[in-house]
């Protein structure tokens, strides 16, 4: 059943999403001419209805082969929107191309234009409604996909803690296979042992087999593969040493044999990190520019405020675990503590003026300077002082993992409210998840609840 709903929804999906398309490019002409001043129509609408119809084939192609119509089950909505922002933009940049080479007719360049910016945002706001109106249909039991466990390991039971949790991805559990005696899976209905698998495929019938075995139960692998491709049965596992992979592995091929790379990211792509680079680097800049008022009012407060340097550096572990020093304006008077202590809320060595600063995060504002340098990134993990990056190392799983990337003045973790005295662990988590999943519109999307929560994250080293 859920195969053929799927094939519904892709249908509507594709239909709806030709009906958008075309009908932004007569809203586009619309818009342009009637509704903007200046235009001039030197091109009739039915020659640009004519267009529409290459156009909307042309669209349709680049999001199937961007992957826009496969089940996003499992898919994020950022990664979604990533895939149509590229296929749209690689569509109207060749629809620009063809019509420049053609000098026999001079289509609207605005047109074209507002019909991009129309087609993200409709196509966009489309797909958001449908996966609430998608949640909320599954969270009520219904477009269900049906998986068949297979083990009793750790891993099993925290994909099962999973989708029972999320209801709303649509996963209901039949039961689970594994040897007897084994760790049961509570809740959960226990149908045998490895042997009846085939079976069990063939009289239940799941949507998917999640292979979830112990190491001790390695061997049986071959078999539960050979079931599954014989019932013809989809088949995924997950490995027994899934904690130490990341959550998107990639694989290299060498001679048809496959190698897993635990750890890639997608800034090891020099693309991505050319682009990321470029918009720091433009970013910073405008920052510095509009912000200069407010730090030479900053420069001129610390100066009055107590005696001491205006900028306080202090040393912090940057990518590659290369040190550099980080600039803050100086917000406590100076201290034999500024290496090692983190300060409280209260703390007594904090300046009026300096209290002033953190609580309108102004004294971050000279880490655009950083960022400019090359020593940190507008968004990324946040930076700490050698003697905690020393103790962390060993206390806290994956730690050093963040100093892959440079780190940000803003950060994931730090806009889901991990600033100040709070879990180093749960920190470390949403950096990975950070670093492992970074997108351009990912930054965009951390800078956009930074400045609209109007706060930076408040650093924790005292300074």
């Amino acid at each position: 059943m859920i195969k053929e709903n799927q094939k519904l929804l892709n249908q509507v999906n594709v239909v709806s999403d030709g009906l958008l398309v075309y009908a932004m490019l007569p809203l586009a002409f619309w818009l342009r001419f009637y509704v903007l001043p200046g235009g001039v129509i030197n091109i009739t609408l039915g020659e640009y209805l004519k267009l529409d119809f290459l156009i909307t084939a042309l669209f349709l192609f680049s999001f199937a082969a961007f992957g826009l119509y496969r089940s996003f089950r499992n898919n994020s909505l950022m990664d979604e929107f990533s895939r149509l922002l590229r296929a749209s933009t690689l569509d109207i940049m060749l629809l620009l191309s063809v019509l420049f080479v053609q000098h026999d007719e001079h289509y609207s360049r605005w047109t074209l234009a507002i019909f991009y910016l129309l087609v993200l945002a409709v196509l966009s706001a489309k797909r958001f409604v449908l996966r609430r109106l998608l949640r909320r249909y599954r969270q009520l039991g219904y477009n269900q996909k049906h998986v068949l466990i297979v083990g009793s390991s750790k891993m099993a039971q925290t994909y099962l803690d999973a989708i029972q949790r999320e209801r709303e991805l649509g996963y209901s559990a039949m039961g689970y296979v594994a040897p007897a005696g084994a760790k049961p899976l509570p809740g959960l209905l226990y149908l045998g042992d490895y042997d009846k698998l085939e079976n069990l495929l063939n009289d239940l019938r799941p949507d998917e087999v999640i292979s979830a075995i112990d190491m001790v139960d390695y061997q049986r692998t071959p078999h539960i593969i050979a079931a599954c491709e014989k019932t013809g049965t989809k088949l995924s596992i997950i490995p027994f040493y899934a904690d130490y992979m990341p959550s998107n592995p990639e694989f290299d091929d060498l001679n048809g044999i496959p190698l897993l790379n635990i750890r890639r990211i997608p800034l090891d792509n020099w693309g991505n990190a050319f682009c990321k680079r470029a918009f720091d680097i433009v970013g910073s800049l405008l920052l510095i520019i509009c912000t200069s008022p407010i730090m030479l009012f900053c420069a001129l407060g610390v100066r009055l405020s107590s005696p001491g340097p205006i900028i306080f550096k202090q040393q912090r572990v940057g990518r590659n675990k290369k040190p550099f020093y980080m600039y803050k304006f100086r917000s406590m008077r100076v201290n034999k503590q500024q290496d090692t202590g983190w300060s409280s809320q209260h703390d007594d060595r904090k300046t009026k003026f300096g209290s002033f600063m953190r609580k309108c995060s102004l004294d971050e504002f000279p880490q655009f300077f950083n960022v400019l340098k090359g020593d940190m990134s507008l968004v990324g993990p946040r930076p700490e002082v050698p003697f905690y990056v020393d103790q962390f190392k060993d206390e806290v799983p994956l730690y050093m993992v963040k100093h892959q990337v440079r780190p940000g003045i803003t950060g994931w973790a730090q806009v889901n409210g991990l600033r100040g005295d709070t879990s180093i662990k749960a920190r470390v988590e949403y950096d990975i998840y950070y670093i492992e999943h970074w997108r351009l519109l990912f930054d965009l999307k951390i800078l956009w609840i930074t400045v609209f929560k109007a706060k930076f994250m408040n650093d924790e080293a005292l300074n």
